[in-house]
């Protein structure tokens, strides 16, 4: 049983604006798609429901076969009507909404092959079932504790195949039961969690006789349920498809397997480049699987298993690069395969067999021919297997794959792929929330700009990269600098035309790399996680997306700028940079910025907020004492009342201090005066007179600040100190501001420890000793011979800092002199 746990969405709910003429909404947020599936060959009307959906204006779907006829808003959601192909792909489909001032979170609906009829209460109890009739979709809902009784006729040798699409719909934590009864109430098939459908079932038999057969659906803990959809006739069911991959733009033949009659047999064409989420559906005279069976597309062939192959010395004779395909048939049964190989190569050695919704859990061990072991894994891709092999050796190989308990089943298909290391590349856009997609889209007002941060996953391969930015739609533009080898982010704005029309489109976002030489390139995904719950936050649906939504929305009424630095931002210095608003007249509240890049070494605060009546703020930066030197490229991103505009790409010089010191400990007494000495180390040379200054001076402390130019080496703080001074160790550093360019270099040369004493207590005066009484006359005795007093040794030579404070004392006694 699952443990329920309520899904937390970290939802945006931004309040509207208005300005003159343009009336604006807040950024689009979509929730779900109702109804959650509609049959295909048909017209629909479909409502996304949502927030600040009302000025929707167009809806993307990410496969072909939908068309959008008419969309309207209405309130916070939009009602749209498609067209459905005849032959658009059944199962799971993905449509996000673009609205006039934004492009919405991305969500799912099902596309079925058969019509749909409603659940209707009651029909809780066995003797009072809802007649059916097969060849439907039931839409029903389950409450708690609710069971749900459906009853249909069939005839001898009738398939009745039932699968039920509910923790799959990515709405709910709804974990469902579902079985095929006969009149006598007698189990004949029963289904709770599947590999193939995972949290959801399946259950298909022949019908024994003619007669009433009765389908049951609920929680499978009786829990609280929620919206399902329960498809229900003679179509094929097969747990899983042998074998599981194929060579992309191949036909093959494949076996459906897990069915209550005969195996399947069918061809498929595979399409030429990968797909997302791809798989094959089962179809006969009964009709096609409401859903697919996972395929894997692999720039190889096939090899099979031959049996016996149980043992090493028994392997199956293979060649790569093929993939090699088996089914652990029976309890204890091993699967191995031989193979050769060439000292140094390496290969990523996968095994599918979850992935490819199979049950089993495989074990993967690579061994020489003689039987010594060389590598293996459990459980690298979840129950999965995986490793690298590096072949130490010309020579044959075995690879052995067997099930973690030793189970054996018809249907326990796996397939192996020996990948040789190739590079790889990703694209994506940071998170701004937890779980959910806001601002992963690029939407981009007219005459305006929209700057988001772009990832990249560089794998097997290091370099600069280069955006290529192609097929945006008609107005747009991108500015981006090549991605530093050193770096996996890069800042890109996106500009649009004054005049450009509102419109948009799914893009394939594509970068590559800078040298011409490397075919190396990739692409755009992203992933969206919908349902998490206990365990440990374990994320149960989700959906992955290959492209990336791009449209020119709607004006906004103020665009920003950086007014460009005209001196570098050095290491362990520090910046104001100066934000510019330009605001529509009529229209005037507050904006709040942020700065989305950092280059390395470099912070800030998380924004800045430009107030009411103003159309400038500063914004302080700051760069550590290991700041990466170049010049970088930064924008500013600007949001008010769910409005969002960038500043345009400003460049930003990072360089090293000009100068820095090294300064001295000073200590002192309350109520006098200390020395800092300080020795300057130039880096780059500069014009004119610059100022240092000690900062952190505690209170009732003084220190007058100092000037300096390229040529002086030394410098002395005089501190002054009040007899009431805080007495302790106080740390200060000196900070260094240098003009340049009719603006300042500001940054921090140095630390140093100043220490304030309280002041020895003067000596205690002691009274004069009471003479001896003087001695008797004895006789004269001679004069001992003098004792010569020891030469003083000499005189230490003063140290800088010695002779600065002598020179400091004979000034303080000459003027108390009268």
């Amino acid at each position: 049983m699952l443990f329920l746990r309520r899904i937390i969405f970290a939802f945006f709910m931004l309040a509207t604006a208005a300005f003159p003429v343009i009336t604006r909404a807040a950024s689009p947020r979509l929730s779900s798609i109702t109804p959650r599936g509609i049959q295909r060959g048909a017209e629909h009307e479909l409502t996304f429901n949502g927030n600040n959906l009302g000025d929707a204006m167009g809806v993307f779907f990410y496969d072909a076969g939908l068309e959008v006829l008419e969309v309207k808003g209405e309130g916070n959601n939009a009602k749209v009507k498609v067209r459905v192909s005849p032959d658009c792909r059944l199962g799971e489909h993905v449509a996000q909404v673009r609205t006039a001032t934004g492009i919405s979170d991305y969500r799912t609906l099902y596309i079925e092959d058969l019509p749909v009829i409603d659940e209707v209460e009651p029909n809780s109890d066995f003797n009072e079932p809802q007649m059916i009739s097969l060849g439907h979709v039931v839409n029903g809902t389950i409450g708690n504790e609710d069971v749900d009784y459906f009853v249909l006729e069939a005839k001898q040798g009738q398939r009745i195949s039932a699968e039920i699409v509910a923790m799959r719909l990515s709405t709910a934590m709804f974990d469902p039961y579902v079985a095929i009864l006969d009149e006598k109430r007698f189990e004949l098939a029963t289904n709770d969690d599947t590999a193939l459908a995972l949290q959801d079932g399946f259950a298909s038999v022949i019908a024994p006789a003619d007669g009433n057969y009765y389908i049951e659906v609920r929680e499978s803990a009786y829990a609280a349920g929620n919206n399902y959809r329960l498809h229900v006739g003679t179509f094929p069911r097969p747990k899983v498809v042998f074998p599981a991959g194929g060579k992309m733009g191949d036909e093959i033949d494949v076996r459906f397997l897990g069915m209550p009659q005969d195996e399947l047999t069918s061809k498929v064409k595979l399409p030429e480049r990968d797909v997302t989420d791809f798989g094959v559906f089962a179809q006969d005279d009964g009709g096609i699987s409401p859903t697919p069976n996972a395929f894997r597309l692999f720039q190889h062939g096939n090899a099979f298993e031959q049996e016996p192959n149980n043992e090493i010395a028994q392997g199956t004779p293979v060649e790569l690069p093929l993939a090699f395909n088996g089914i652990i048939e029976t309890s204890g049964d091993v699967d191995c395969f031989k193979f050769a190989a060439k000292k140094g190569q390496v290969y990523e050695v996968e095994c599918y067999a979850r992935r490819i919704r199979s049950g089993l859990d495989p074990v993967l061990n690579v061994y020489f021919a003689d039987g010594r072991h060389i590598a293996g894994n459990d459980d690298s891709r979840g129950p999965d297997s995986y490793f690298r092999f590096t072949v130490p050796e010309d020579a044959e190989y075995v690879i052995r794959v067997n099930d973690h308990l030793g189970r054996g089943g018809p249907d326990l298909v796996y397939r192996i792929e020996f990948q040789s290391v190739q590079p790889a590349l990703t694209l994506g856009i940071p998170r701004n929330e937890r779980y959910g997609q806001y601002r992963q889209q690029i939407f981009v007002p007219k005459g305006n700009r929209f700057g988001a941060l772009i990832t990249a996953n560089r794998m097997n391969f290091g370099g600069d990269l280069l955006l290529l930015g192609e097929n945006l739609p008609p107005g747009i533009t991108m500015q981006c600098d090549p991605m530093p080898g050193n770096q996996n982010t890069m800042p890109v704005v996106f500009e649009a035309t004054a005049d450009a029309e509102l419109g948009g489109a799914l893009v394939d976002f594509l970068a590559k790399h800078a040298d011409p030489n490397q075919n190396i390139r990739g692409g755009f995904t992203n992933r969206a996680d919908y349902l998490i719950a206990e365990p440990n936050q374990s994320l149960y649906r989700w959906k992955d997306v290959d492209r990336l939504a791009v449209a020119v929305i709607d004006e906004v009424p103020f665009r920003i700028e950086i007014q460009q630095p005209k001196v570098p931002l050095v290491r362990d210095g520090s910046m104001n940079l100066k934000i510019i608003a330009h605001k529509k007249e009529g229209w005037d509240e507050d904006i709040n910025v942020q700065l989305p890049f950092r280059p390395p070494g470099i912070g800030a605060g998380p924004s800045v907020n430009l107030p009411k009546g103003q159309t400038e703020v500063v914004y302080p930066i700051n760069a550590n004492g290991s700041a990466e030197i170049k010049d970088w490229k930064i924008f500013a991103l600007g949001t008010s009342q769910g409005m969002w505009a960038s500043s345009q790409l400003t460049p930003l010089a990072v360089a090293d201090a000009f100068v820095r010191f090294e300064l001295q400990r000073a200590a002192t007494e309350q109520g006098k005066e200390a020395f800092v000495l300080c020795k300057l180390n130039h880096t780059t040379a500069f014009e004119g007179e610059a100022k240092a200054e000690l900062v952190g001076v505690p209170p009732k402390v003084s220190v007058e600040p100092l000037t300096f130019s390229s040529s002086t080496t030394e410098l002395t703080f005089t501190v002054k100190t009040e007899a009431d001074s805080p007495v302790g160790k106080h740390g200060l550093f000196c900070q260094v501001t240098i003009p340049q360019n009719g603006d300042s270099i500001v940054s921090r040369g140095g630390n140093v420890e100043l220490q304030v004493d309280v002041p020895l207590p003067p000596p205690v005066t002691k009274p004069a000793p009471t003479p001896p009484p003087a001695p008797m006359p004895t006789e004269t005795a001679a004069a001992p011979e003098p004792v010569k007093a020891p030469e003083p040794p000499p005189a230490k030579p003063l140290s800088r800092l010695e002779k600065l404070r002598l020179a400091a004392q004979q000034r303080q006694d000459a003027r108390n002199q009268p």
